[in-house]
């Protein structure tokens, strides 16, 4: 178990509950190669041994108040997925979960930044032959349009992962459909970021006159600060992704904002900074 990462952002703690490390994201973002990170200097934290970006697939759990929210839910154990180092999980997540201070009981709202697999795994697990809500004391708020867009457009394997990991808390009756600048509580606020999906959003905290922002994947690795160019294949939209990557980077340079990477390693937080004609995260 990686030890879980917290941040305290005015009354608000906030903790990473790592499930795994994914390295080499060339298969999301293929200017990743090791050759082009090393010509970054700043992004020493987040490479593996080989040189190839590191990224890490974890949870963040925000304690506000008497409240826990969880934001994003990894793969999950059980799972059949195309990707075969995330097909047939078993992993201790929920177990470092609650050895980092969360039962899944005790959680009261998952957000899901978007609906792709490795953001709604657990937001089940498998209960004898069924999937059944992980957090059944939660509501769970997923973005209007991602869900219509995803519901209505998905692909066989999209539509596989919303049968095991989204329609069983639709059944439950725990999902509450909501905008893009929803208001979860008033020091947490969902924003706008789409392009990586339609209905894609970052998590803001504002507590105490301080401030953090939850990226979701609207960037992937910290490399992309400095090379904003460079998108992912996934990306739905990749024209509306890169404005979205852009307008991020140019809104929180040079504030005292914390950004927390949802797939960054290593110090997984830091504070975006003007480089020349780029931008750096400063840990």
């Amino acid at each position: 178990m990686a030890e879980p990462l917290r941040w305290q952002v005015g009354d608000v703690r906030i903790t990473r509950v790592q499930e795994l490390e994914a390295p080499d994201l060339r298969f999301v973002v293929p200017e990743l190669t090791a050759e082009n990170l090393a010509e970054i200097p700043w992004v020493g934290p987040y490479r593996a041994e080989d040189g190839l970006a590191l990224a890490s697939i974890h949870a963040l759990v925000l304690e506000v108040g008497d409240r826990r929210i969880v934001v994003d839910t990894c793969i999950g154990n059980d799972k059949e997925r195309p990707i075969p180092a995330w097909s047939r999980l078993q992993t201790p997540f929920l177990e470092d979960l609650e050895a980092a201070g969360h039962a899944p009981d005790r959680v009261d709202t998952v957000i899901c930044t978007h609906l792709h697999i490795d953001h709604v795994g657990w937001n089940t697990r498998l209960q004898g032959d069924r999937w059944v809500p992980t957090f059944a004391n939660a509501r769970y708020l997923l973005a209007r349009p991602e869900w219509d867009h995803w519901s209505e457009h998905a692909n066989r394997h999209d539509q596989a992962v919303l049968d095991d990991s989204v329609r069983p808390i639709f059944d439950a009756g725990l999902v509450d459909l909501v905008e893009t600048d929803h208001e979860v509580e008033t020091r947490v606020r969902l924003v706008p970021t789409p392009g990586h999906t339609p209905g894609h959003v970052s998590v803001t905290i504002d507590s105490r006159g301080e401030s953090a922002v939850i990226t979701g994947d609207l960037v992937h690795h910290p490399s992309q600060f400095a090379r904003p160019h460079w998108g992912a294949v996934v990306d739905v939209d990749a024209e509306q992704a890169d404005q979205t990557r852009r307008a991020f980077m140019e809104r929180y340079a040079d504030t005292p904002t914390l950004v927390i990477g949802t797939h960054f390693a290593g110090p997984t937080a830091g504070r975006l900074v003007r480089d020349g004609d780029a931008y750096r995260l400063d840990a």
